[in-house]
C-alpha cells in the first residue's frame, strides 16, 4: 500500500467532492432545511462541507447525511457504463471512455458519508428509537458501517468501491 497526500487526492477526485456536497444540498432543499454555508471544495480539510440548520425529523437527517451515498452511487455508475459498454463489448478504448471513467470513479470515491455525517444520524437516532422509528433502527448497523469504511479509507476501499461500481455494476447488467 502506498501514501498519497489528502489534498492531492483531493484535486484529483474533485468532481466527487463536488457532487458529494450538491447531495447535501440537494436533499436539505427536498427536505426544506435551511442551508447556512457551503463550500462545494477546497484543498484544505475538510476538502467540502454543507452547514445547515437543524433537520426537524430523524428522516431529514438520515436523508441529507446519506444523500451522496444516494447520488454519487447512481452517477458513478450512469457515468461510467457509456465508457464501459464500447470497452468491455468492442475492446474500444477512446480519450472519452478514459474521461468518463475518471469522472465516474472520483464521483463514486466520495459516495460514503463521512464519520460527521455518521455521528449526526447516530446522535439523533438514539432519540428517534426512542419513537420506535423504524429508519433510526436499521440505521445503527449502517452507522458502523460507515465508520469501518472510512477506516479502511486508507486501504483504499473508496477506490475499490467506486471500481466495483464502475466496472462490477454494468458487468452485471450486461
Amino acid at each position: 500500500m502506498f501514501f498519497i497526500p489528502g489534498p492531492l487526492i483531493a484535486i484529483l477526485t474533485f468532481p466527487g467532492i463536488i457532487v458529494h456536497e450538491f447531495a447535501h444540498v440537494l436533499f436539505c432543499r427536498l427536505r426544506k432545511v435551511t442551508i447556512l454555508e457551503v463550500c462545494y471544495f477546497q484543498t484544505s480539510d475538510p476538502s467540502g462541507y454543507v452547514i445547515h440548520d437543524e433537520p426537524s425529523d430523524f428522516t431529514s437527517t438520515f436523508l441529507i447525511s446519506m444523500g451522496p451515498f444516494f447520488v454519487n452511487s447512481l452517477l458513478c455508475v450512469l457515468i461510467c457504463l457509456p465508457a464501459f459498454i464500447p470497452i468491455h463489448f468492442f475492446g474500444i478504448y477512446s480519450f472519452l471512455s478514459y474521461v468518463l471513467l475518471w469522472l465516474g470513479i472520483s464521483i463514486g470515491m466520495h459516495a460514503i458519508p463521512s464519520n460527521q455525517d455518521a455521528r449526526n444520524v447516530f446522535d439523533q437516532a438514539k432519540l428517534a428509537i426512542k419513537k420506535g422509528n423504524p429508519l433510526a433502527i436499521i440505521s445503527f448497523p449502517i452507522i458502523a458501517a460507515i465508520f469501518v469504511f472510512n477506516l479502511l479509507r486508507f486501504f483504499w476501499a473508496d477506490l475499490i468501491y467506486a471500481a466495483t461500481l464502475a466496472f462490477g455494476v454494468p458487468a452485471l447488467l450486461f
